[in-house]
């Protein structure tokens, strides 16, 4: 893997959450995975098996991953083995979120949310 020196003067991040990354640096690896569930209610009704990933296919379902067919011809030129940035300014990251300055050899991300909307029958709202 192509070694460089990472040089950032500034970084600023408000808030990182959920599985998010900050990475300065090389890296051999960088995996992140992140599930959710978000729940929409209209009233405070809890049925009792929402909170089970297991009881939801979007979490175990495999991804598809394509092989790359196509013909890549890459060529780089690399006068200094530093990599500079000036500055760098985040709001939020959330979710399997990935900062990273430096070169990787190998990057995984997966995120999965599986959205509830719960909403009362026309008969409860009375």
């Amino acid at each position: 893997m192509l070694e460089r020196t990472s040089v950032v003067n500034t970084v600023k991040v408000n808030s990182a959450s959920f599985a998010s990354t900050i990475q300065l640096g090389d890296s051999r690896i960088i995996n992140g995975f992140s599930r959710a569930l978000a729940v929409q209610r209209e009233a405070d009704v809890f049925y009792g098996k929402e909170g089970n990933f297991l009881n939801y296919s979007v979490f175990s379902e495999p991804i598809p991953l394509l092989p790359i067919t196509e013909k890549m011809t890459i060529s780089t030129h690399n006068l200094l083995p530093i990599i500079k940035v000036n500055n760098i300014s985040i709001l939020a990251m959330s979710s399997s979120a990935i900062l990273h300055v430096g070169n990787s050899e190998n990057i995984s991300l997966e995120a999965r949310v599986k959205h509830i909307r719960q909403l009362l029958h026309a008969e409860d709202e009375q």
